[in-house]
């Protein structure tokens, strides 16, 4: 499984022949490339419809679009999507040589149509090699969304869906911040743990050196893996 951050929540995931790339957005100064410059992705995954999460979503309607249900809906009536499968908290879905589950995140969805919409509830996703179970023996990345430090992480995520390697937000103000994000990984126990959604915007500042030390103060096994902007890890 190879993993490439584009900045702020923008990961293109490889899993064997399939392509997923999540949270499509590059506006960010994390970033070099243009959403025409992406080899189109199998499968574009949107956790929720903020605006710094679905921006490019139109620029791959070639790609099939997986989201929940009512963001689904959203890109397809708005964006142009042709071919979009909605799904919801709890669900795992066969992506070619993917897995993909849907777990909540505590956040918001919304857009502004004229009004605010409300879009249903805001995810993350575990990708996986396997589908998930009991021997947990695949190999799994779970990109948390934007969200608040919350429970299920510990009581659910880590010991259930077991994932390998994990990217949580940092950027605090309309996320968790980073010692709760280091509190975030010393519960989800994973070997790898990627800091993402920071430094795009005057809110979100934060220094990444301050994740690695705070999880390295809490004595946790896994190690934190700050990549270069468009940078790619092997796991």
């Amino acid at each position: 499984m190879e993993l490439t951050w584009h900045g702020h929540s923008t990961w293109y995931v490889e899993v064997g022949d399939t392509s997923l790339l999540i949270d499509p957005f590059f506006d960010n100064p994390h970033t070099s490339m243009e959403p025409t410059d992406i080899e189109t992705p199998d499968y574009v995954l949107l956790t929720h419809a903020h605006s710094d999460h679905v921006a490019h979503a139109g620029e791959f309607t070639d790609s099939t679009i997986v989201a929940p249900v009512e963001v689904a809906a959203y890109v397809e009536s708005e964006m142009g999507a042709e071919d979009t499968i909605g799904m919801n908290i709890g669900g795992t879905l066969e992506c070619d040589d993917a897995y993909v589950t849907m777990h909540r995140a505590d956040h918001t969805s919304g857009v502004d149509l004229d009004y605010e919409y409300e879009l249903g509830n805001p995810a993350g996703f575990v990708v996986s090699d396997e589908q998930p179970g009991p021997d947990g023996t695949g190999t799994a990345f779970y990109h948390a969304g934007d969200t608040g430090l919350m429970s299920e992480m510990k009581d659910v995520i880590a010991p259930y869906l077991q994932p390998d390697a994990v990217a949580l937000p940092i950027g605090d103000h309309y996320t968790m911040g980073i010692w709760q994000a280091s509190i975030a990984a010393e519960w989800l126990d994973a070997d790898h743990v990627f800091p993402m959604h920071y430094d795009t915007m005057p809110p979100l500042e934060a220094d990444p050196q301050e994740f690695v030390d705070a999880v390295d103060d809490r004595g946790i096994d896994g190690e934190v893996h700050v990549l270069d902007d468009d940078g790619s890890f092997e796991l």
